[in-house]
């Protein structure tokens, strides 16, 4: 781990630690910043910590999970977040199958302590459905995020629906349990539009940021390469939040790629705040636009910090400039 007394300059909108997608970042009460992400390999959740962003990508990755050899959890182990709910640690991400690597679906890991690096994590399985809810993780499943709001704690997630053309969708339910549902599903988004629509028909990667009495989800959209975007939906934080008519969404992205700057395909966020308190969007991009293979398996996708400004409105900005 890197000395705190080290201060180093944080920089913004480049590769910040290499070949890490979907990158999640937490500032935990012990004072340190919490790193995990997609690793390329799909086979294992690591973490890493540091007293500040800016020694994150020289922190040690330590493997706090792996994959398993059979069954179940034993492929494409994607997107893992880490969230402090309702008095222990947890971690939430994505998984396939060992047969079936396709076969995803969401599931938690819970810490046994507060050394989230050494601590033993055991596995809860897929987070349980609410009484009467049939349809939530029956098909493919992944991204899923928690947050809190006035006192109640909600899950989404991206989850796909067809019987041809699959098509991802987010849903948001209210919790019970860190690793259980107490409502039915409820869809927020569908891909309307064209800018959700290159490639595949896809909404995912949801993250939350909270500012001015409003609820902001940011999630990504379309295929994996170049054309991966970001697009916003926005609640009043006093709503029925299980209420798909209390969220607008944005007509247009709130980021896409921009060959000015060499960035390309910037997606699955998430949100911290640096060590002033200041808003920091954490994501993933490219920096080509020749992609050698499946975009998907294509390593790089690498994390980048970007601050997030605030407009006159109360929303979010979100600009490469900055």
């Amino acid at each position: 781990m890197v000395s705190k007394d080290k201060k180093q300059e944080l920089k913004y909108n480049e590769p910040w630690i290499m070949q890490r997608a979907d990158p999640y970042v937490i500032k935990a009460q012990d004072g340190f910043y919490y790193f995990t992400a997609s690793i390329p390999t799909y086979d294992r959740i690591a973490l890493r910590r540091a007293h500040t962003l800016a020694e994150l990508p020289q922190a040690e990755e330590v493997t706090i999970w792996k994959k398993h050899e059979k069954g179940p959890m034993g492929d494409h182990i994607w997107a893992p977040e880490l969230h402090f709910v309702m008095g222990k640690w947890y971690i939430y991400f994505g998984a396939g199958d060992a047969e079936n690597k396709w076969n995803l679906r969401p599931y938690v890991l819970e810490c046994q302590g507060n050394d989230l690096l050494h601590d033993p994590w055991v596995e809860k399985g897929i987070p349980a459905r609410a009484q009467g809810d049939e349809f939530s993780f029956t098909s493919f499943s992944l991204d899923g995020t928690v947050f809190e709001n006035h006192g109640k704690w909600f899950y989404i997630w991206a989850e796909k629906i067809g019987t041809g053309k699959m098509i991802s969708n987010l849903y948001i339910a209210e919790m019970v349990s860190p690793y259980a549902l107490g409502t039915a599903q409820v869809m927020l988004t569908t891909p309307d539009y064209d800018w959700e629509r290159v490639g595949y028909w896809v909404d995912e990667g949801p993250a939350v940021i909270k500012r001015n009495g409003r609820i902001f989800v940011t999630f990504s959209s379309s295929e994996t390469g170049i054309a991966y975007c970001i697009g916003m939906l926005t609640a009043d934080e006093n709503a029925d939040l299980l209420d798909p008519r209390c969220w607008e969404k944005s007509r247009y992205p709130v980021l896409q790629s921009d060959p000015e700057k060499g960035i390309y395909g910037p997606g699955h966020n998430s949100f911290t705040t640096d060590e002033d308190g200041n808003d920091i969007m954490v994501y993933h991009a490219r920096t080509e636009t020749e992609i050698i293979g499946d975009p998907l398996y294509n390593p790089n996708r690498h994390a980048m910090l970007m601050p997030v400004g605030w407009g006159e409105d109360g929303a979010p900005v979100f600009n490469f400039s900055r």
